[in-house]
């Protein structure tokens, strides 16, 4: 890969590590003041939130991706382009916001198990949950333009001042006022707000933008034709990615989503790694050609392959010891659940990579549709697995979905299938090993040695097959033995 795009991958790396830790410490505060009942609800509520996403209609990363094309064309439409996405998400935002308004009723009085204390609570914060989707639609406009012109270090800088606006405000009115959802909901969509307006700022600066202008019904036509296929793909992900935590609060109750989406966040925050190179990867897969794409593909898979697999083997090993210490033994019982949850995680990498290159580079029409036909299938898979064996049932199946996306995405994408394969079966391999050596030894010397054995052997095979992680690890290396002396 190039100098470039690595430099860009350490930068989208290094701005996701922040507001995880950021994260990190204030979740137990959040779960100790507000008890894990309410927690739990106000996941669900910000999952429901997200569910409007979808009406997005694509916009931001159409946006990202004709940025990016004009950039590199270096021709003069990038504010027509910004404006025409910004208005054409602020209309979307609002009409959600309606829906979501009277969406929420009906989902928080037939949709969950909770406790009718908690409902009025949430029914007093409606205006506030129906305000937070526009704002989350021209965010992700901003978001987009900012990425476009890979301006990742603002762009990062302006994430962890979000997030930690997201954690902070509503920590603090639960101090100042009471933890009822009445007073959280709308310290949360005040805090997005302030980082939406941080984010617009630092868009305006990236692209130089000085003045408003009027959308443009031909380019607002243009990001819908890209975006509509980008809508339905990533719309039926948004809805399977939380859907799990949806059936478990319908079937099982608000206090069995803290104890499987609580591990499950920390698990999903593992992907910082995928995270910084899809959002590298994105604008530069724009605009070049196919040829290009498919080697600088190539490369990703390989070195994400290479560096995120023994990160992954570590982390089942050190799930549970983290989880007794950060947040006690209830919620350390759902250690197994989060194991297995890894394993959809690292799927989910590098599906993220093939995605993004077929979203770059040719219509994601096809898996849009198998997104969608696939959906229903997910949701009886699930409500089954929920039904039968509880969250550890739901994580299964959301393991078994991974690898169906990631099968679907490798065969769209037309790269070579066989090599990429065997090189994936082969990482896979080593850690349903490792799944399986933490619930086998016991003992934290045991695990510690099987751990080092796992990443070991593992980092070996990838430093041998995979020149560009050997680069990485050589330049590394060099920097820390010239630092030391």
């Amino acid at each position: 890969m190039e100098r470039s795009i690595v430099r860009n991958i350490v930068i989208n790396f290094a701005g996701a590590i922040a507001p995880t830790f950021v994260s990190l410490v204030t979740v137990p505060a959040y779960i100790h003041l507000m008890g894990v009942e309410r927690y739990g609800v106000i996941n669900l509520v910000w999952t429901l939130i997200g569910y409007f996403s979808v009406l997005d209609l694509g916009t931001s990363l159409a946006t990202e991706n004709q940025i990016s094309k004009a950039r590199a064309a270096d021709d003069d439409s990038l504010e027509r382009i910004f404006w025409s996405a910004w208005f054409m998400n602020l209309g979307t935002g609002i009409l959600g916001g309606l829906i979501i308004y009277a969406g929420t009723v009906v989902y928080i009085t037939h949709g969950v198990k909770i406790e009718p204390e908690f409902q009025r609570e949430v029914m007093a914060s409606l205006p506030w949950i129906a305000v937070a989707v526009p704002i989350a639609n021209v965010s992700w406009v901003f978001a987009g333009a900012i990425n476009g012109v890979e301006r990742f270090a603002s762009f990062n800088i302006n994430q962890t001042l979000g997030t930690a606006l997201f954690q902070l405000l509503p920590l603090a009115a639960i101090f100042c006022f009471s933890p009822s959802l009445a007073v959280v909901i709308p310290a949360a969509v005040l805090a997005r707000l302030l980082a939406g307006l941080m984010l617009g700022a630092a868009a305006f600066r990236a692209i130089g933008i000085r003045r408003v202008r009027m959308p443009q019904w031909r380019v607002m036509l243009e990001l819908f034709r890209y975006g509509r296929w980008l809508l339905l793909f990533t719309g039926a992900g948004m809805i399977a990615s939380t859907l799990d935590r949806v059936l478990v609060g319908a079937l099982l109750g608000a206090r069995f989503v803290t104890y499987y989406a609580t591990p499950q966040n920390l698990i999903t925050r593992l992907n910082l790694l995928p995270v910084a190179m899809v959002r590298t990867l994105f604008p530069r897969l724009s605009a070049v050609s196919r040829a290009d794409a498919d080697a600088i593909a190539r490369s990703a898979l390989a070195f994400l392959n290479g560096a995120f697999t023994p990160c992954l083997i570590i982390a089942m090993f050190a799930l549970k010891p983290f989880l007794l210490l950060w947040l006690g033994p209830t919620v350390a019982a759902a250690a197994p659940v989060a194991c297995v949850l890894v394993l959809a995680v690292w799927l989910g990498g590098q599906a993220g990579i093939l995605g993004i290159l077929i979203q770059a580079q040719t219509s994601p029409a096809y898996i849009a549709v198998v997104s969608w036909v696939q959906l229903p299938i997910f949701a009886g898979a699930l409500w089954c697995g929920i039904h039968w064996f509880g969250i550890m049932g739901a994580a299964v199946v959301v393991v078994l979905k991974a690898l169906f996306d990631y099968g679907v995405l490798l065969y769209v994408a037309r790269l070579h299938v066989g090599s990429i394969l065997r090189n994936m079966l082969v990482h896979l391999g080593f850690l349903l090993v490792a799944l399986a050596l933490v619930e086998l030894f016991t003992t934290l010397p045991s695990q510690i040695a099987a751990a080092l054995v796992l990443v070991g052997a593992n980092l070996g095979l990838s430093l041998h097959g995979s020149t560009e992680l050997r680069g990485f690890v050589y330049k590394l290396w060099a920097r820390v033995t010239l630092s030391a002396g």
